[in-house]
């Protein structure tokens, strides 16, 4: 018992790299294959980490009463983490193996806490098996930077401008339709929806959009940046109208990159269908 928790603990320290938190994950998707969902997600999750099976619930309590399933996997295909080393972001397809196989792409999100990333998001979305391979994305930081003092004011600060860019992104759908979304995008900007494999490029985005939705509002539940200041998350309630005069609304998580003109770009947006 007692090696198995030092080991955890190695796998997931962190030295501030986008590449030892590619290693913490990968020690995850072993801990899943060795000892079963519940033990893995127990383990690796922070205490206020958030599923989404399908709406989002707490981790822990949600795996305390799940079977000790071994037959998901996943490859990300994305990585990032902030310049301050404590936030990161990870993405990839994943396959649950069973009579019939299920396929999708999921996106984590991941706080150094005491020295080791732990996971504070997971949310996945489901397609049919995959034709096209997706290229590999591990960016490091340029840089390093923290601030020597971040209280509850500033905290605070950061995230209001967080929501306030989610909240000018609804207005400007609202009034310029959906092709606003372009003013939001950076140029390789991704987006994960149900059915669909990732879709990948400022340009394919919005002609996606344009193609599938009339209109889309978003219902923000909460933000968090990263105390190096240059990406943030938020994840809230999607109402999408499709061009088919279909309602569909989505649990979403959107992941946002400062720019150096100082706007928020949107960098990932994933969605998953609500409970029905």
């Amino acid at each position: 018992m007692a090696a198995t928790i030092t080991l955890g603990a190695y796998a997931q320290r962190t030295d501030g790299t986008t590449k030892s938190l590619l290693k913490a994950e990968q020690e995850f998707a072993e801990a899943v294959a060795k000892n079963g969902e519940r033990s893995a997600f127990n383990s690796f999750s922070a205490n206020n980490a958030l599923v989404f099976r399908p709406n989002p619930v707490n981790a822990k309590t949600y795996f305390a009463n799940e079977p000790g399933t071994k037959d998901l996997s996943w490859t990300p295909d994305y990585a990032r983490v902030s310049r301050s080393g404590d936030w990161g972001v990870t993405s990839g397809a994943y396959v649950v193996e069973g009579a019939s196989k299920a396929y999708g792409e999921y996106l984590s999100v991941w706080k150094a806490i005491n020295g080791k990333w732990e996971l504070v998001i997971d949310i996945g979305a489901s397609h049919n098996k995959p034709l096209h391979p997706v290229v590999n994305s591990f960016v490091e930081a340029k840089d390093y930077f923290k601030p020597q003092f971040l209280g509850p004011k500033q905290i605070a600060a950061g995230k209001e401008i967080i929501l306030t860019t989610e909240k000018t992104l609804s207005a400007m759908i609202k009034s310029h339709g959906i092709g606003a979304f372009g003013g939001f995008l950076n140029p390789d900007s991704r987006v994960i929806f149900p059915g669909y494999e990732p879709i990948i490029g400022k340009d394919k985005i919005v002609a996606f959009y344009n193609s599938v939705m009339e209109r889309v509002t978003y219902k923000t539940t909460d933000a968090d940046k990263a105390t190096g200041g240059d990406l943030a998350y938020t994840y809230g309630v999607a109402t999408v109208d499709y061009r088919t005069d279909l309602k569909e609304t989505f649990n979403y998580v959107f992941i946002y990159e400062r720019q150096p003109d100082r706007n928020w770009n949107l960098i990932e947006q994933i969605y998953t269908p609500t409970a029905k």
